[in-house]
């Protein structure tokens, strides 16, 4: 079991809840979608799985460890096994790319080893590979600032892709992305996924990218989970429950009608 939250839930310093009595189990190796409206707590659910907050009550379990009963130290260790890809990665701008990436090893190398890695790349041709899988070969010594954001993003990827962890959470990685663009890169991430068995968790804003390349969906609704089901189970009945009451409510995918499904691809 790779993660396990029993009851889980999340308060905000001003009192407000981000969760609801969360109860989700998700065995290592899965690929799974989290959907719902702004606000439903997508991002906080991934904070708490990435152990950036500890749950305000319930119980969390992360790659078979209760990471708020460790030690700070064995804390920051299980969480090199747990790579983050943002929505908005925190890249220096004048950063170059290479390092950017090479960045991934840090929590796994040595200080001394990391500093030298700041003045001289320790690993282009791995570095390069990674930005290959996601064609951008060409910007491997272009500064950040020099990227536009979907760039970016998938610098932010390439970095979590050179770490190879165990546990990949992603929030909104595709946002700033062109929809050819953002499939392409969503079959990369989930490609690499199953090829190394890696559980992959990701929140999406678009409803046809999560069920065309995740074979499993959560929605996720005032903190609370609204359904867990497969993906070829997720039809437009519980897409508008999900978004009710919504000022824009997703257009509904292909193939999406009352009861017809859309097949994962990955």
């Amino acid at each position: 079991m790779t993660l396990r939250l029993t009851q889980a839930g999340l308060q905000h310093r001003d009192g407000s809840h981000a969760l609801r009595g969360v109860d989700l189990s998700i065995e290592a190796g899965e690929r799974v979608a989290i959907i719902g409206p702004s606000g439903a707590g997508k991002s906080s659910l991934l904070n708490l799985l990435g152990t950036a907050r500890p749950p305000s009550s319930g119980r969390l379990e992360v790659l078979g460890r209760q990471p708020w009963q460790l030690s700070g130290r064995q804390r920051q260790k299980l969480r090199t096994h747990i790579g983050l890809i943002h929505q908005a990665p925190p890249l220096p701008p004048r950063q170059r790319v290479v390092t950017a990436v090479l960045a991934g090893k840090l929590g796994q190398w040595g200080l001394a080893k990391s500093l030298l890695n700041l003045l001289y790349p320790l690993d282009i041709p791995g570095a390069r590979g990674q930005l290959a899988k996601l064609d951008l070969a060409d910007k491997l010594f272009a500064q950040c600032q020099q990227l536009s954001g979907g760039q970016l993003q998938r610098v932010g990827i390439a970095r979590v892709l050179y770490q190879a962890p165990e546990l990949l959470l992603a929030d909104e990685p595709v946002s700033a992305m062109d929809p050819v663009l953002a499939d392409h890169t969503l079959s990369v991430l989930c490609r690499h996924a199953g090829e190394h068995g890696v559980t992959l968790v990701a929140s999406l804003h678009t409803v046809e990218l999560a069920l065309a390349h995740f074979p499993r969906v959560i929605g996720l609704r005032e903190g609370r989970i609204v359904f867990d089901r497969p993906a070829a189970e997720v039809d437009r009945g519980l897409l508008d429950a999900l978004y009710a009451n919504e000022q824009l409510l997703p257009p509904a995918p292909p193939h999406i009608g009352a009861t017809a499904v859309q097949i994962p691809r990955c």
